[in-house]
C-alpha cells in the first residue's frame, strides 16, 4: 500500500527537510545567489491561470504523448539530476525504475552515483545521458563514447554553466563533490541518525560515472570553453538525437535549431545557476514563436504540480520534466513516497483537465 503521508509536493519537501542532513537539503533545495531567480519563476507559473470550461463529457482523459517517436504514458519526465542517491541510498535506481513502469524519459546526470550502464537497464532503455563540457573537453568526449557504447539513443548537452553558480545555502555548509567530511559535517549527521545510518551501511555516495581510467572530475572545473564549435563538433560525433538544455534565449534557440540540434529545453537550472535570469515559464512563448509550432520544445524549473506542468504545455512545451520534488519524495518516504508523489502529479493533472473541459494533450495546446 501507498503511503498516505504525501498530498503535494510540500509534503514531500516538509518530510525531506525533517529527515535529511541539513547540508543535504540544502544542497538539494537551494538556489544561486539571494535564491531570487527561483522565487521569480515561481511567482511567474503561480501567476498563470488555466481557463476552466464546462459541461463537456472529459469522462475519459488521456495523458499519453510521444516523444522522439516513442510513446509516453505522461507527458512528463525525470531531469537529470546529480548525486540523487544523497537524498536515500539507491535513489537513482528508484528513479529509473520509475521511468520503466511509465515509460518517460530518465535523464541520467553526468554527476549520477549510480554508472550510467545500469541506469539504462534498469529504466528498461528510457534513459538519456545528460553531458557537461568540461575543461579542455578530453574527458567529456570520452563520456559521449561510453554512452554511446552503453546504448544511449538521446544526448542532453547542458549549456547554462559555463561557471558552477555559488548557491549560499551549500557552501555555508562546507558542501563539496566529491563527498568530504569534516567536523561540522559529522556533527550535521549525528543529529539525522536514520539517513546517516542507512548511508553508512551502503556505502559513501560517488560520482560513478568518473570512476574510469584517465578521468578525474572536479565540479568546480571551469565549463567556459564550450562554444558553437563544440556543439557543431558534438552533432557530428552524435549519431542520435541531440537536445541543447538550459535555453533562454529566442535568438539562441534559433541558431541551436539552425545548427541541427533536435530539440531545445526551456530551464534556468531551477534557478542553481544565474539569479538574474528570466523566469523560463516566461520566454518559453517566446522561444515557440521563434522555433515555430513544430519544433520539438522540452521545458524544466520549478515545477511543483501536475497543474504546473498543464501551463508549461500551454505556453508551448510539448514535454515537461520534474526535479528535486522527486528526491523530496524519496528522501520523505523512499520508493513509496516517489511512487505516490508521482500519482499526486498525475491526479492533479488529469484533474484539472477534466476542469478545463479537455481530455487530451493536444486539446490543452489548442485552448491556448
Amino acid at each position: 500500500m501507498l503511503s498516505s503521508a504525501i498530498h503535494s509536493s510540500e509534503d514531500a519537501r516538509r518530510l525531506a527537510r525533517r529527515r535529511l542532513p541539513w547540508m543535504v537539503f540544502d544542497y538539494i533545495d537551494g538556489s544561486a545567489g539571494a535564491e531570487v531567480g527561483a522565487a521569480r519563476n515561481r511567482a511567474a507559473l503561480d501567476a498563470l491561470t488555466l481557463r476552466p470550461r464546462i459541461l463537456k463529457d472529459v469522462s475519459e482523459r488521456s495523458l499519453a504523448c510521444s516523444v522522439f517517436g516513442r510513446s509516453t504514458q505522461r507527458p512528463f519526465g525525470i531531469a537529470p539530476m546529480g548525486m540523487c542517491n544523497l537524498s536515500a541510498p539507491g535513489a537513482d535506481l528508484m528513479l529509473a525504475r520509475l521511468a520503466a513502469r511509465y515509460e518517460v524519459p530518465l535523464g541520467v546526470s553526468t554527476v549520477a552515483s549510480t554508472p550510467m550502464e545500469d541506469l539504462i537497464v534498469e529504466a528498461e532503455g528510457h534513459a538519456w545521458f545528460q553531458l557537461y563540457f568540461s575543461g579542455d573537453g578530453s574527458g567529456t568526449f570520452k563520456l559521449v563514447e561510453r554512452a554511446k557504447s552503453a546504448g544511449y539513443e538521446t544526448l542532453v548537452l547542458t549549456v547554462d554553466v559555463p561557471e558552477v553558480g555559488r548557491r549560499p545555502r551549500e557552501l555555508r555548509h562546507g558542501f563539496r563533490m566529491p563527498f568530504k567530511m569534516g567536523p561540522k559535517q559529522v556533527l550535521d549527521f549525528a543529529f539525522h541518525p536514520r539517513w546517516s545510518l542507512s548511508t553508512l551501511l551502503r556505502g559513501k555516495p560517488e560520482m560513478a560515472n568518473f570512476l574510469m581510467d584517465g578521468y578525474d572530475f572536479d565540479r568546480r572545473e571551469s565549463r567556459a570553453k564550450a562554444t558553437w564549435e563544440i556543439l557543431a563538433r558534438l552533432r557530428d560525433q552524435w549519431a542520435g538525437t541531440l537536445v541543447v538544455k538550459g535555453v533562454l534565449d529566442a535568438e539562441d534557440a534559433l541558431s541551436l535549431k539552425s545548427a541541427g540540434v533536435d530539440a531545445i529545453q526551456v530551464s534556468s537550472h531551477g534557478g542553481r545557476q544565474l539569479d538574474s535570469a528570466p523566469a523560463p515559464i516566461a520566454v518559453l512563448p517566446e522561444i515557440r514563436n521563434a522555433v515555430g509550432p513544430e519544433y520539438p520544445l522540452f521545458y524544466d524549473s520549478g515545477l511543483r504540480s501536475g497543474e504546473d506542468v498543464l501551463k508549461a504545455l500551454a505556453n508551448g512545451a510539448d514535454f515537461a520534466f520534474f526535479g528535486r520534488i522527486l528526491q523530496f519524495a524519496i528522501a520523505a518516504e523512499g520508493e513509496e513516497g516517489l511512487e505516490q508523489l508521482w500519482s499526486v502529479l498525475s491526479d492533479e493533472m488529469s484533474i484539472a483537465m477534466a476542469q478545463m473541459g479537455v481530455s487530451s494533450l493536444d486539446e490543452v495546446r489548442l485552448e491556448t
